[in-house]
């Protein structure tokens, strides 16, 4: 199974992915987590990443490509793999398959931007160790203390109102237009997510993973 979660920011794709590698024993790949492995490593991709994300541009898609080849050669890959967060754009995309990457499908998660705003703007991340939280879906057991560590949990400044709006700007413009990319190969699948029962959204997601599979 080698799959695309595609879906705006705070969609939930990523929690979803977390739920799904568990019952699937697959690997969930974030080119994101990839980067910052290799510079924290010091290998060559990673020092060239990290002068690019220390001058504030973006880290060049062969790049990233290098990195995310390396990665689905390894062992834990070999019965398939869920790409969360890329590719972002359609170049991105034609980029994946000109280096022989292929997907068997793209499951979109689609939900209402009031839906999403709530979403975002609920979140609270742990400072110590990263765990995330949600005020209404995934309360801590006491308020603003991480219940993993008892660090003390955040609202990021990108998951204010003022700065959703923005991100699903970002994200119409240079991401959407992958859904009708992926519509016409005939891979892609839709998921609602406008539910905030995880439990259900990842039986949903299992369920079309593994009927577009078979």
């Amino acid at each position: 199974m080698r799959f695309i979660f595609l879906g705006p920011p705070g969609i939930g794709k990523g929690t979803i992915a977390a739920r799904v590698i568990g019952k699937l024993n697959i690997p969930q790949i974030s080119t994101g987590d990839l980067l910052r492995s290799a510079v924290r490593a010091g290998t060559e991709v990673g020092i060239k990443a990290r002068e690019h994300m220390n001058s504030g541009g973006l880290v060049p898609d062969e790049l990233v490509i290098s990195l995310l080849k390396d990665r689905l050669g390894e062992d834990d890959c070999k019965d398939g793999f869920i790409l969360d967060g890329f590719p972002r754009t359609i170049p991105q995309a034609k980029a994946l398959e000109n280096n022989g990457i292929t997907v068997d499908g793209v499951i979109n998660f689609v939900a209402s931007k009031q839906v999403i705003i709530q979403r975002l703007s609920g979140r609270r991340v742990c400072k110590r160790c990263g765990a995330i939280f949600h005020l209404t879906n995934i309360p801590p057991k006491v308020e603003d203390i991480c219940d993993r560590c008892n660090g003390e949990l955040y609202q990021r400044k990108d998951d204010t109102p003022e700065i959703i709006v923005e991100r699903l700007e970002v994200y119409k413009k240079q991401t959407e237009p992958l859904i009708a990319y992926y519509e016409n190969q005939g891979i892609l699948h839709n998921v609602s997510a406008e539910g905030s029962h995880i439990p259900d959204l990842v039986d949903s997601t299992l369920a079309v993973m593994q009927q577009s599979d078979q």
